[in-house]
């Protein structure tokens, strides 16, 4: 028979005790590596992107707005219209070189042609894409940065269409001309960005 001291009993306890803490870790280690990473939501990640970016081209909107002369309280129709240019000049300089899904990327564009889906299929669908229709100037041919032709009509879009889309700042409005959904900067009349087919059916 072998006699151990207290001191070798405390040492060999210890040893123990460091030994299965470092199993227990290893084992905990090894079930949380064994479970499935969550998912990241596509569309809401293109979403959010969407936003990033329209909160920066707003940013800029009003950063280079404040550098004009303020409009009055009472201004005349010349004047809305001058302050309205010079915005739009100061913010096609800004963005040289502008294109199509500088804003809505690709993965946004396609979420957002199946929330405008969902809209058009439900029970108001007919309705709305007859409202949509009757508003519509038709397709013109139109680019990103470049200002909204003077000669169309803005078309109205209706509400519950706009209520499915991702919201947006004021300086915004979405619009369509044919098919297309326009980003349209109301204070500059300037097309930000614009969804080609964002009508056809899903």
């Amino acid at each position: 028979m072998v006699r151990l001291n207290g001191g070798c009993l405390i040492v060999l306890w210890v040893a123990a005790a460091v030994t299965s803490t470092a199993a227990v870790r290893a084992d905990v280690l090894a079930q949380a590596a064994a479970q499935p990473r969550q998912p990241v939501n596509a569309n809401a990640r293109a979403l959010a992107e969407a936003r990033s970016r329209i909160a920066t081209y707003v940013g800029l909107h009003r950063e280079l707005e404040a550098t004009l002369t303020p409009l009055p309280k009472n201004a005349t129709a010349e004047q809305i219209d001058k302050h309205e240019r010079a915005l739009m000049h100061l913010l096609q300089q800004a963005r040289r070189g502008a294109k199509p899904g500088d804003i809505f990327t690709p993965a946004a564009r396609a979420v957002i042609r199946r929330l405008l889906d969902i809209v058009l299929r439900g029970p108001d669908g007919a309705e709305l894409r007859a409202s949509i229709r009757d508003n519509n100037p038709g397709s013109l041919s139109i680019v990103v940065n470049a200002r909204y032709p003077d000669s169309v009509p803005l078309a109205t879009t209706p509400t519950k269409v706009i209520e499915g889309l991702p919201k947006l700042p004021r300086e915004l409005e979405y619009r369509f001309l044919g098919d297309r959904l326009i980003l349209l900067d109301v204070d500059a009349h300037l097309i930000v960005d614009l969804i080609d087919n964002a009508l056809q059916p899903r």
